[in-house]
């Protein structure tokens, strides 16, 4: 008898280039470099097959031995996403949740579990990240996060093979941005609810909105220099922060001990 997936099933809200911040970043990763199986699951992956495949044709620009395994718990949308990708090399899609069930023994390098454990409470998050990161290659990642419904506004965690958070990213459309503290409504579910005073996340969120403000004078040369300009401030002020060659995509990564819940 097959066990029943572990967890709940997404809302299976999804849409067009909703996680083109998510792939990309996923789709650079130095795991994806290193790794003899470059398989990618993307959990609770919704009503369609629309991101898992966004997602495969992402990482055929660097990985064009690349697979997908997109896993729902509701049988009806593994049906739906099969119907919609049978033609379509490289993807599969199967009933799963945070058991992360790979046919043939397979283990894979990323599962990318975005918008799934926002539904739950923040008590769930370390035996979710326990339960997928046993699942992964030993030098694989988790990516878990949240965005906006259009992909504009996005954070997320990347967890590795041991369970232990690593950093976490902050991913924004620059042009027409007010203020970069509109990520904090977008947190992953092990902070959202510590943005508050005394927390380490708020200390971010703060100065990331602070530094951006202050860089204002050089908005005229455009959003991307503002944001370089905001972030080279906040490394000037002791931050952690990780992967800088990606500044220039509106994103900011930052070590998880500088973040992370007291």
């Amino acid at each position: 008898m097959t066990p029943s997936p572990v967890g709940r099933p997404t809302r299976g809200t999804t849409g067009s280039n909703r996680l083109r911040r998510i792939d990309r970043w996923i789709a650079r990763h130095p795991v994806l470099r290193r790794t003899d199986d470059p398989l990618v699951v993307d959990l609770g992956f919704g009503a369609s097959a629309v991101t898992p495949l966004e997602l495969l044709s992402r990482l055929h620009r660097s990985r064009p031995d690349a697979t997908v395994l997109g896993l729902e718990i509701d049988p009806d949308r593994v049906s739906r996403a099969r119907e919609q990708a049978e033609d379509v090399a490289g993807i599969s899609f199967a009933r799963g949740g945070f058991e992360v069930p790979v046919p043939n023994g397979r283990r894979p390098a990323v599962i990318r579990a975005m918008n799934v454990l926002r539904q739950y409470d923040e008590a769930d998050v370390a035996e979710a990240w326990a339960r997928m990161c046993g699942r992964l290659q030993p030098d694989g990642i988790l990516v878990e996060g949240t965005c906006d419904e259009i992909g504009r506004i996005a954070t997320w965690a990347e967890v590795g093979a041991d369970a232990v958070p690593r950093t976490l990213t902050v991913s924004l459309r620059l042009s027409g941005l007010d203020s970069p503290a509109i990520a904090a409504e977008r947190l992953p579910k092990a902070l959202i609810h510590r943005n508050v005073d005394g927390e380490r996340v708020h200390g971010f969120v703060a100065s990331l909105d602070r530094e951006w403000a202050r860089a204002a004078s050089v908005a005229p040369f455009g959003p991307v220099h503002r944001w370089r300009t905001a972030m080279q401030a906040l490394a000037d002020a002791g931050w952690p922060l990780v992967r800088r060659d990606r500044w220039r995509l509106g994103e900011v990564g930052v070590s998880w001990e500088a973040v992370a819940p007291r």
